[in-house]
């Protein structure tokens, strides 16, 4: 068993330290910092954003920007995807909307935000419309895949709306739901960041982005880049950690649902 986790992380390594080692292969080809900085360089930056107060107070606003578009687009895509689910004439109300929402570029949305909110809540508000769809698309479909046989006893037996939602309707849903949150979360912190770059909130990644392009900081671009790419690894593992600790829970209580 530790032999094939110890392999497993080898093999992690290997692959991390391959690309960057193509990286480093390619910019030296390159050789103009402009195009494509160097891993070193990249690091160098990096490391020097770690001494930077305001680096911590950018990634906390973001950070906040980030979650709480994303708890809205939880709430509500899960919430009506529900009612969505169990009502057919719902979900014909709601899926063309839905189905547009999808198609719609990312850049017209955050354009369009910036004509409605102010600065520091247009990421906010992409990050949600983006992340939307997905919580509800994945709950409808959960809704929709729970056992009808289970459904049938819980009606004989006369169990309460209430239970069947908590103990038959949840628990189907749960897996499309989880599935759903961790996408919904990670495309949050590439909209959020996007949405930021155009709106130029004073603490935020987005603004730093924009600098490095200006001021031609590219390895300031790159390191920041790898900031956000770091800080939605590490978002991403937490709510997985914390999904799964309220997946077994549930599955403790999954197979007497009455």
């Amino acid at each position: 068993m530790k032999i094939s986790i110890i392999r497993s992380k080898f093999k992690k390594v290997f692959i991390v330290l391959f690309w960057v080692f193509i990286w480093e292969i390619v910019a030296g080809r390159i050789n103009q910092e402009i195009y494509l900085p160097s891993p070193f360089s990249t690091c160098k930056a990096f490391y020097r954003l770690l001494f930077i107060k305001d680096t911590y107070r950018t990634i906390l606003f973001s950070s906040y920007r980030t979650i709480f578009g994303f708890i809205l687009s939880c709430f509500w895509g899960i919430v009506l995807g529900y009612f969505c689910g169990i009502n057919d004439f719902l979900y014909d109300l709601f899926n063309p909307f839905i189905s547009t929402l999808r198609t719609v570029p990312v850049m017209s949305i955050i354009i369009i935000a910036l004509l409605w909110f102010q600065d520091t809540h247009v990421p906010v508000f992409v990050a949600f419309l983006m992340g939307f769809p997905i919580l509800w698309i994945n709950t409808v479909m959960g809704i929709k895949n729970t056992d009808k046989k289970l459904l049938e006893m819980c009606k004989v037996y006369q169990v309460k709306k209430l239970r069947v939602i908590q103990s038959v309707y949840f628990p189907s849903a749960l897996p499309y739901i989880k599935s759903a949150m961790i996408s919904a979360l990670g495309i949050g912190w590439k909209v959020t960041s996007a949405a930021e770059v155009l709106s130029l909130p004073k603490y935020s990644i987005g603004r730093f982005l924009y600098d490095s392009k200006v001021y031609l900081e590219v390895p300031d671009l790159f390191a920041w880049t790898v900031m956000i790419v770091i800080l939605s690894f590490l978002f991403e593992k937490t709510l997985m950690g914390l999904l799964d600790t309220k997946s077994s829970k549930i599955d403790t209580h999954r197979e007497n649902p009455l």
